[in-house]
C-alpha cells in the first residue's frame, strides 16, 4: 500500500501520471539536503521518461527547496512550505538563533545580514557562493558555518529560498513567502495528502516528521474527512479511503527518499540488517535501497568517482603506470549490496531495473 501511495510501481518505473510539480504537491513536501538525491526522488514519482531537467525545469514554475521542519531542507511547493513555516518556523527560527550564537552572531549581525540578502537577491536570483561574496564584502562574516546558518535563518523568516536552476546550479531568490489567511484548515489539508502519500502512516509518524506536538497532529487528522484506520501487524495505522495495495515487484529509489525517511518508525521499510547497511552511521548518509514488494533487501548505488569523473593528468598517470586508460565515455556499472536473500528471478529483475535506471 505504501508503494502505491508512494507512486512507486514495477520495474524501479512509475505508473503515476504527475507532472515534478503535483508529484511534490502529492507527497507535501520531501526531504532534499541532498540536492542530486531529491531531483531523482521527484522524477521517480513523475510520469515515466521525466528526466532531470524536466525536475529542474519545474523549480521555474513553483517548486522550492527550503529550510522547514527538524531544521532540514526539503523541497515543496512555494505555498505547502508557506503552510509548513506557519506551523513550524517559530519553533525551529529559536533553534536555529542558538546555532548563530554558538558562532558569534549577534543581533545586529543578523539583522545587517537579513537586510544585504533583501538588498542582494532583489536584483534577481543568485548563487548561493554569490550570497556568501556579498556578505562578506558588506562586512558579515561567513566562515566557520555563519554562511550557512545565516541562510537558514533567512529561510524561517521567509526571506529567502532555493528556487530555478543556472545548468545545475540552483539559485537562491528571496521575496516575501505567501500568506496563510487559515493555517489550521490549511495543515488539515496538508495532512491529507500526507497520508495519501505516504499511508499506511501512524500518526506518531506524521508528528515526527512535522516536528509538531502530537496533540495538533491527532486533533488535525481528527478533522480530515475521507480518512480510515487500518491495522498494520496489530497496530492502527491510517489511509485515505479506499486506499489499496498491489505487487510492487522491483523499485529502485534513490538516497535519502521518503520512502524510508517519511517515517519515524522504519521497520516495517527495512529489516536491522539493511538499515544498518543504508544508514551505516546511524543517520546523516541514507544509500540508495533496493525495494522488493516494499521492503528493502539491500542497496545499490553508481560510483561517485571513476575514469569520467577524474582528470586528464590522472588518467593520463595512470595510463602511463598501468597501461590504456580506461575509456571515459563508457557506461559506468552500478554497484549492488544487497542484504536480504532474494530469488534468482528476482535478483535478475533487479539486473535489470538497474541497467535501466533512468535518472542518472
Amino acid at each position: 500500500m505504501r508503494m502505491v501511495s508512494q507512486g512507486l510501481v514495477t520495474g524501479g518505473w512509475l505508473g503515476s501520471t504527475r507532472t515534478p510539480l503535483e508529484a511534490v504537491r502529492h507527497s507535501v513536501a520531501l526531504q532534499g539536503q541532498d540536492l542530486p538525491a531529491v531531483l531523482r526522488a521527484i522524477a521517480a514519482r513523475s510520469t515515466p521518461g521525466t528526466t532531470l531537467d524536466d525536475v529542474r525545469a519545474a523549480f521555474d514554475d513553483g517548486l522550492v527547496r527550503s529550510w522547514a521542519m527538524r531544521g532540514t531542507l526539503f523541497v515543496a511547493a512555494a505555498d505547502d512550505l508557506a503552510v509548513l513555516h506557519a506551523w513550524t518556523a517559530e519553533r525551529m527560527r529559536r533553534q536555529e538563533w542558538r546555532m548563530c550564537e554558538v558562532r558569534g552572531i549577534d543581533q545586529a549581525t543578523a539583522e545587517r545580514a537579513a537586510d544585504v540578502l533583501v538588498e542582494v537577491l532583489a536584483d534577481g536570483p543568485l548563487l548561493r557562493s554569490a550570497m556568501l561574496a556579498a556578505w562578506e564584502a558588506a562586512g558579515v562574516s561567513t566562515a566557520g558555518g555563519r554562511g550557512y546558518h545565516l541562510l537558514a535563518l533567512g529561510s524561517y523568516d521567509g526571506i529567502l529560498r532555493f528556487g530555478p536552476f543556472d545548468g545545475r546550479d540552483q539559485l537562491l531568490v528571496g521575496g516575501p513567502r505567501p500568506s496563510v489567511p487559515e493555517p489550521e484548515r490549511a495543515l488539515d489539508e496538508a495532512l491529507r495528502r500526507f497520508v495519501g502519500a505516504r499511508g499506511p502512516v501512524h500518526p506518531d509518524d506524521v508528528a515526527w516528521w512535522l516536528g509538531l506536538p502530537k496533540a495538533i497532529v491527532r486533533a488535525s487528522l481528527a478533522r480530515i474527512e475521507g480518512l480510515e484506520a487500518v491495522l498494520v501487524e496489530g497496530r492502527e495505522m491510517l489511509v485515505v479511503a479506499g486506499a489499496a495495495g498491489e505487487s510492487s515487484d522491483v523499485v529502485l529509489v534513490p538516497g535519502f527518499d521518503e520512502l524510508l525517511l517519511g517515517y519515524r518508525d522504519r521497520s516495517l521499510v527495512a529489516s536491522p540488517a539493511v538499515l544498518a547497511a543504508v544508514v551505516p552511521g546511524g543517520n546523516g548518509v541514507f544509500r540508495p535501497m533496493v525495494v522488493v514488494d516494499g521492503a528493502a533487501v539491500g542497496t545499490w548505488r553508481f560510483p561517485a568517482s571513476g575514469a569520467a569523473g577524474r582528470s586528464s593528468a590522472a588518467r593520463s598517470r595512470r595510463a602511463t603506470a598501468r597501461g590504456p586508460a580506461a575509456d571515459p565515455s563508457a557506461p559506468v556499472e552500478p554497484l549492488l549490496e544487497l542484504v536480504e536473500p532474494v530469488s534468482a528471478v528476482t535478483r535478475r529483475r533487479i539486473d535489470a531495473a538497474l541497467a535501466e535506471w533512468p535518472h542518472r
